[in-house]
């Protein structure tokens, strides 16, 4: 089959960049999901998108290609040209001229005047030429009403479609706005379109820490978002990030996470099978299917907001127990802004001053080994450290041995 760099199925293509730009390029040899022909098409349509961001060095095992961006060099996110490469075939490109079309001078018809209409106005001046089956038409119709670009009305046993009306809108004055929106906001590629449409588009922003990476989820992530405002269930197909093995669940989906360290997107979900709130990685999810409304909706949402209130970052534990965690900080002559510091970054915890020199920060959360990070942040300062699991205590204080023996330290941390 000929290469092409036009996509037909985005899921594919999304496969495809994970494995090429998550997981790093592989090898030709090193590629099994597909033939090394598919091999060769996929690189290659992923090389004609972001070839200006390619590097590639040479070792023993050969050349390796790999993704080389540096965000503060560039305005725009380069990953959003995989959805503005979707291929269409013949008949569709014909059907979507016919279709608007008709409906621009005819105001509302029903799908079997569309097709005769297309037979009468257009066809019926090529000889040969066969209408497209009614079906067909309808389909696209359905598709169309979905995009917002038609509307459908019943009337009796039929339906009519309309265009729907759209007043013209001065993008141009939006241009930095969307310039802004299309790199910072998680489902920013509809900020991108909308660039295409600017006579001058702007370049005022370039962003330090830019989590460029999640763009593939946009589709994904959007469709979470419906489901959220519309208050629906949400059947899930998910790949394990352990086993790499699919599975289906259906959950309530209730909010969105994203991580300010890692820019990682997270949905926590009403679990219906287990009876209890769960995160799951939004780059894990394949395919999500909208079901219906969940007439409970309102009670899961206020059981995530209390639960939300014990949560440091994404990881739940059991999710039944909550675990103490207590460290006491010293602060010297003229360091208040780790007071400061303390306030702005406890979460879900409290400070409390004990006296000039002292302070202590509290948290209960349900997994306490998430903040052994952030508690490595104020060695040095540490006067006490106590939790009710033992394994995060055992841990701070083992890994403080190991850092004082490799830079020649006596072994000997105290506790």
């Amino acid at each position: 089959m000929a290469y092409s760099e036009l996509i037909k199925n985005f899921a594919r293509i999304r496969d495809y960049m994970r494995e090429f730009y998550v997981y790093g390029f592989k090898s030709r040899e090193e590629y099994d999901a597909k033939s090394a022909r598919s091999y060769d098409n996929e690189r290659r349509r992923i090389e004609s998108w972001l070839g200006s961001y390619m590097s590639f060095r040479q070792d023993g095992s050969g050349k390796n290609v790999f993704l080389s961006v540096d965000s503060r060099e560039i305005p725009r996110n380069p990953l959003y040209k995989a959805f503005k490469a979707k291929s269409f075939t013949n008949r569709d490109i014909t059907l979507h001229f016919y279709i608007l079309d008709i409906l621009a001078d005819a105001g509302a018809l029903t799908a079997g005047e569309i097709v005769d209409g297309i037979a009468e106005r257009y066809l019926s001046r090529f000889e040969n030429a066969f209408p497209p089956e009614e079906s067909t038409v309808r389909k696209k119709l359905k598709e169309y009403v979905a995009l917002g670009m038609l509307s459908a009305q019943k009337q009796g046993r039929e339906v009519l479609y309309r265009r729907t009306g759209q007043e013209p809108v001065d993008l141009d004055s939006w241009a930095e706005a969307l310039a802004f929106y299309s790199e910072e906001n998680p489902v920013g590629v509809i900020g991108s379109f909308l660039m295409d449409k600017l006579a001058k588009t702007s370049d005022a922003f370039r962003f330090k820490h830019h989590y460029i990476l999640f763009a593939l989820d946009s589709d994904i992530l959007s469709q979470l978002l419906q489901a959220i405002d519309q208050r629906r269930t949400a059947a899930l197909t998910v790949r394990s990030l352990r086993g790499g093995a699919d599975f289906q669940e259906t959950v309530c989906p209730l909010k969105v996470y994203r991580s300010t360290q890692t820019g990682r997107q997270y949905l926590l979900y009403y679990q219906y099978t287990g009876r209890r709130m769960a995160f799951c990685r939004i780059d894990a999810i394949k395919k999500i299917g909208l079901g219906g409304v969940e007439p409970d909706y309102a009670a899961y949402l206020e059981s995530c907001d209390s639960f939300a209130r014990h949560l440091w970052g994404v990881s739940i534990g059991s999710g039944r127990r909550l675990e103490h965690l207590e460290m006491t900080v010293s602060i010297g002559r003229g360091e208040a802004y780790i007071v400061r510091r303390l306030e702005r970054e406890k979460r879900c915890g409290t400070v409390e001053r004990l006296d000039e020199h002292t302070c202590r920060f509290t948290a209960d959360v349900y997994d306490a080994a998430e903040m052994l990070p952030w508690l490595r942040t104020f060695i040095g300062r540490i006067v006490d450290l106590q939790c009710s699991n033992l394994y995060v205590t055992d841990t701070f204080w083992a890994d403080l041995e190991r850092m004082s023996a490799l830079y020649g330290g006596d072994g000997n941390a105290v506790q």
